[in-house]
Formats: C-alpha cells, sequence, structure tokens
C-alpha cells in the first residue's frame, strides 16, 4: 500500500487522514497551520480503506466520549527533537496538560520551551498524539495548529466530570 488519504466529518469541521502502509501518519484541520506538501498526502482514496476507517471509527468513539486512547497504528516522523517532543506528548493523561516550560524541562534544558512549542506545533497526528494537552505556563491556551477553539473543545471534551459538575455551581 502506499500513501493515500481521506477527508472525513468531525465536530471540529472536516479532518484529513493520511496513512502509508498499515500506519495512519496524519490527521489535519482545515485550515491547519503547517501543512506539509501535497505529495505528502498521496491518493485520495474513499474512507472504507481499512486503515484510514478504523482510525476514523475510533475518532467518532473519542468524539463521542466512548474512548481516552488509540489502538490503531500510527507514527509521527519528523527530525529528532519534534520525535522526542511528540513522544513526550503521547504520556501526557487523558483530562491533564502540561505547560510547554514543564517539557523543556523534562527534555534538559527549560530555555527551549519555544523549541517545544515549534515541535508542537508541526504534530502531524492533531488528536492523536495530543498537542492540545499543552498550555501556556499559566495555564492559558497558546496557539494551536487547528485553532484555539478547536483546542477549547478537546480539552472540553477531556474534562474530568468532577470539574465539569463543579462549573455549574
Amino acid at each position: 500500500m502506499s500513501t493515500r488519504h481521506t477527508i472525513i466529518d468531525s465536530p471540529l469541521g472536516q479532518l484529513t487522514l493520511v496513512a502509508d502502509g498499515g500506519i495512519l501518519k496524519g490527521i489535519f484541520f482545515e485550515g491547519h497551520w503547517h501543512m506539509p506538501p501535497p505529495e505528502y498526502f498521496g491518493t485520495a482514496v474513499p474512507p472504507e480503506d481499512p486503515v484510514l476507517a478504523r482510525a476514523a471509527a475510533e475518532l467518532d468513539e473519542y468524539f463521542h466520549g466512548e474512548r481516552t486512547g488509540f489502538d490503531f497504528p500510527y507514527k509521527a516522523s519528523g527530525n529528532p527533537f519534534q520525535e522526542k517532543v511528540w513522544a513526550r506528548l503521547d504520556l501526557i493523561p487523558f483530562g491533564e496538560t502540561v505547560s510547554y516550560g514543564e517539557i523543556a524541562a523534562e527534555l534538559g534544558d527549560p530555555n527551549l520551551a519555544q523549541a517545544v512549542g515549534s515541535a508542537v506545533g508541526r504534530n502531524p497526528l492533531s488528536i492523536v498524539v495530543p498537542c492540545h494537552r499543552v498550555v501556556g505556563r499559566d495555564g492559558s491556551l497558546t496557539g494551536y495548529a487547528g485553532g484555539l477553539e478547536n483546542k477549547r473543545f478537546l480539552l472540553d471534551l477531556e474534562e474530568p466530570a468532577a470539574v465539569k459538575e463543579s462549573k455549574l455551581f
């Protein structure tokens, strides 16, 4: 199998899913900030492609609150620093956040926060590699390649029930 893509509908608008062989390698929002070149996407295929259909089904379950993680095979490819940052993103638990500075400190240099932010912004597997769980030092929402409205949606979706309930009163 070669590189291919399909477009699915989601609560966040249309998402482009990209697979190479049996692995998902990209999820992109409409208007995504850092789109790869056209050749990255390969051939357009119907959403019934087995790899893309499985990813779409799991994403749908996630959006409906039925899933907190993903089981389909995926891999984000970038330079060594980006891959190190993306591997760290994969460790952020569902419903939790960490700051760019915290990740930089964990990587050995608190001064790398901007470099961490750049790597986070170029994460090709939005949602699955949870870059939306990275926030500013004070908890503020900062840039998101899919837009701040989508970041807020994803964080609200993952917010623990007890926190949601406490906001009612």
